[in-house]
């Protein structure tokens, strides 16, 4: 059973950054498609970024491509998203997501495990 916990999350004005981190454990596969996933109010979530655990490829929304970066640190079982450039519409709850297996290239597979998630607020 892996266990993903997120922090990180806050208020900015448009224009800044924050850092969101995921702390993982509970790892029992060798392979690993982690992830950060987004919702807002009364929608479904949506996919932000994606990473391999074993071969450190990322996947990136195209909303995204260009301010948000994702990446681990493996010794330390933890996820970040590094957000930057944020926008009000970057406004929502935030999860850390991991699914057994690589990541396919895309935002279309199953996520086995999710945390609780993180609010992010940008204001304009």
């Amino acid at each position: 059973q892996v266990q993903l916990v997120e922090s990180g999350g806050g208020s900015v004005q448009a224009g800044g950054s924050l850092r969101l981190s995921c702390a993982a454990s509970g790892y029992t596969y060798r392979d690993y498609c982690m992830g950060w996933f987004r919702q807002y109010p009364g929608k479904e979530r949506e996919g932000v970024a994606t990473i391999n655990r074993n071969t450190d490829s990322t996947y990136y929304a195209d909303s995204v491509k260009g301010r948000f970066t994702i990446s681990q640190d493996t010794a330390k079982n933890t996820l970040f998203l590094q957000m930057n450039n944020l926008k009000p519409e970057d406004t929502a709850t935030y999860y850390c997501a991991a699914a057994i297996g690589n990541c396919p290239g895309s935002f279309s597979y199953g996520v086995d495990y999710w945390g609780k998630g993180t609010l992010v607020t940008i204001s304009s």
